[in-house]
């Protein structure tokens, strides 16, 4: 996610917004309320609300994309149900199919020692979670995470962006159709509203955004002891081998920088490439981005910046880099909409880490070069910096794969492809250090929202009993030298 999320701030008046945070207390108190009476609902309840849920999605896939398109002043509307409807409906589709198998006991090994007796651990909701969402995919990051949260048998309060008024607007007709605001609530408001939402004592807190404010989002929680779930960002690095073919390259990566304009947490933050290949990167680049938006900015397919203020500080930190030496090579010649904030890709030549767009999250379509002279340079490079939420490599060459998996730390990778491996179902998605903590997606996300509780069971024979005092009988000597042995 951006660095650019609005910061949050404990110090502010959130009355000062419209709303007053006894309101997000008394929600507090009636989910939680609401959960104690029913603190683990059956398999066939919450597969009845994630039904609900998605026929809700269904239902209103229309107007969630218009809303969305008009928060962001033009959003291509495949954008938007491949990125934002679609993923939630397969999520729903893939939980249902294996939510029974998730929330039986596990039965554990108990040893010779505690025997005989039973080991399970069973799985046990937590309770009220709270999401906060970002603006950049106002429904994936919204509904995505709340999928697992039902699944769990929890109940939700969710902190929507307040740069995406009319989809809030969307979201809240979606869950008033499918939920009761003791089981779902939504909450709006700014910065304010977002770090009084951070503070209340939930029994998980998910958020999603830039790791400047997930620092934030995790001080405020600890007051409670609240677990974190921390999906933030960072520079995500794409790695071109020696090996490929420079077209090939580009035509696997472009759609991932290209998509929602970049404006998407895992979104190729700059390429590494052999110093030899920039011309023909630069060359293949336009050339297929003239092929997949033929009419440049007008193509409808083609996303807006989602506010003048996030345009303006992508033009800022363009004009940073070009005042310290960077080159500016655009992806196409009338590559600026100031008045509808819409951006080209813009790649940049001869860049130097004291640039803004090379020491922060981009978030936008800037694309910085890094040419290096070989491949173990490349890989040193990403050790050198912070370890991000994604790492792309195109090459297809084994050898250069293992050793690229071997020596670099990312949240999650893509080998010849970009971006699309956060919608594996079937697998966790999350960052590691600065990019974040935890998972929420599939299985993992499951674990997440529960609490695994190991429950030890004996029956009529105690032989527990063994080891209490006083200490140093016969058997007790016995039983310890056949533990302690070599």
């Amino acid at each position: 996610m951006s660095e650019h999320t609005t910061p949050i701030s404990a110090t502010d008046d959130p009355t000062q917004l419209g709303f007053h945070p006894g309101q997000m207390n008394a929600l507090l108190a009636r989910q939680r309320k609401a959960y104690t009476a029913a603190p683990m609902p059956s398999l066939e309840a919450r597969k009845t609300k994630l039904k609900a849920l998605k026929a809700a999605l269904l239902k209103h896939q229309d107007a969630l994309c218009d809303a969305m398109s008009q928060d962001f002043g033009h959003r291509a509307r495949y954008d938007s149900l491949l990125s934002d409807v679609m993923p939630c409906v397969g999520n729903i589709d893939y939980t249902l199919a294996r939510l029974g198998k998730w929330m039986k006991p596990s039965r554990r090994n108990p040893g010779l020692l505690l025997s005989p007796a039973s080991v399970t651990v069973h799985y046990q909701p937590l309770g009220v979670v709270g999401i906060l969402v970002p603006w950049n995919f106002p429904v994936m990051l919204s509904i995505g995470p709340l999928i697992t949260v039902l699944a769990a048998g929890n109940r939700a309060m969710l902190k929507l962006s307040e740069f995406t008024p009319a989809t809030n607007r969307a979201i809240k007709a979606l869950l008033a159709d499918a939920f009761d605001e003791d089981e779902v609530a939504v909450i709006e408001g700014e910065a304010e509203a977002a770090a009084a939402f951070s503070a209340l004592p939930f029994d998980h807190l998910l958020f999603t955004g830039s790791t400047a404010v997930g620092k934030h989002v995790m001080r405020a929680a600890a007051d409670n002891l609240t677990p974190v779930t921390l999906e933030l960002g960072g520079k995500s690095p794409t790695l071109i081998g020696p090996d490929i073919a420079i077209d090939t390259a580009v035509e696997r990566l472009i759609w991932g920088k290209c998509l929602n304009a970049g404006q998407i947490c895992t979104s190729p933050d700059y390429v590494l490439l052999p110093r030899q290949k920039m011309d023909d990167f630069v060359a293949a680049y336009r050339a297929h981005f003239a092929k997949l938006y033929p009419k440049g900015l007008a193509s409808d397919d083609y996303t807006s910046v989602v506010n003048p203020r996030q345009y303006q500080r992508l033009i800022d930190t363009l004009e940073d880099a070009t005042h310290k030496g960077a080159v500016a090579l655009p992806a196409i010649d009338n590559y600026r909409d100031d008045e509808r904030h819409r951006l080209a890709t813009v790649m940049l030549a001869n860049v130097s880490d004291g640039m803004r767009v090379m020491e922060e999250e981009i978030f936008g379509p800037l694309l910085p070069l890094v040419p290096y002279d070989s491949i173990d340079d490349a890989i040193a490079y990403i050790q050198a910096r912070p370890r991000p939420l994604a790492l792309y490599l195109m090459s297809f060459d084994s050898d250069l794969q293992e050793k690229v998996l071997a020596l670099t730390h990312a949240g999650g990778v893509s080998i010849n492809d970009t971006v699309l491996h956060v919608a594996a179902e079937d697998a966790p998605f999350g960052g590691i250090g600065p990019s974040g903590m935890g998972h929420y997606h599939g299985h993992e996300g499951f674990l997440t929202f529960t609490k695994a509780k190991t429950v030890l069971k004996r029956g009529k024979i105690n032989t527990g009993r063994l080891v209490h005092p006083p200490y140093g009988k016969p058997l007790q000597k016995l039983m310890l030298k056949f533990f302690l042995r070599d």
